[in-house]
């Protein structure tokens, strides 16, 4: 496969049908697709698959024990690849993330996000989607990956040869 337009990161999902439309999405933009464990399905889940519908052999998935098995694989990568991450937590907006192709576009568990100590030292890279609903906690996770994935290709041009 060639160089994905960006990588999308779910540390610890626990919903098959998001984590399967996920896949999905990371299909039609051209993403590559990681899921890091403790993985709160099976791969092997209908309900991951139905979400998927017949794409699954369009996903380009990696798949990792834990934190520490991902961050391992991505030392080597040329250049240090660019880090975002999407919190509720986060002090700024995502629209003043600036995306580039590569870019790896990390999001925590649908229960507990990334978790605020993870948080911590990355709030530099941090981002958050505008909730205007005080008793709203968060998005859905599918629905937050969508949005964030289609800002970064409004911003690096791929849409305009979509």
């Amino acid at each position: 496969m060639t160089d994905p337009q960006f990588h999308i990161v779910l540390v610890r999902p626990e919903i098959p049908q998001n984590t399967g439309s996920i896949a999905r999405l990371a299909a039609a933009t051209l993403s590559r697709l990681h899921l890091v464990g403790p993985l709160g399905f099976s791969l092997e889940d209908r309900y991951l698959k139905r979400a998927g519908l017949d794409y699954w052999p369009l996903v380009d998935l990696r798949v990792y024990d834990d934190w520490s098995d991902f961050a391992t694989a991505h030392q080597e990568v040329p250049g240090l690849p660019n880090f975002k991450y999407f919190s509720s937590h986060a002090e700024k907006n995502y629209l003043s993330a600036r995306f580039r192709p590569g870019d790896f576009l990390l999001f925590g568990s649908e229960t507990s996000g990334l978790g605020r100590e993870f948080l911590a030292p990355r709030q530099h890279s941090a981002f958050r989607i505008p909730i205007f609903q005080r008793g709203v906690r968060s998005l859905n996770l599918a629905n937050a990956v969508s949005i964030v994935i289609y800002e970064a290709l409004r911003q690096t041009g791929a849409l305009n040869n979509a």
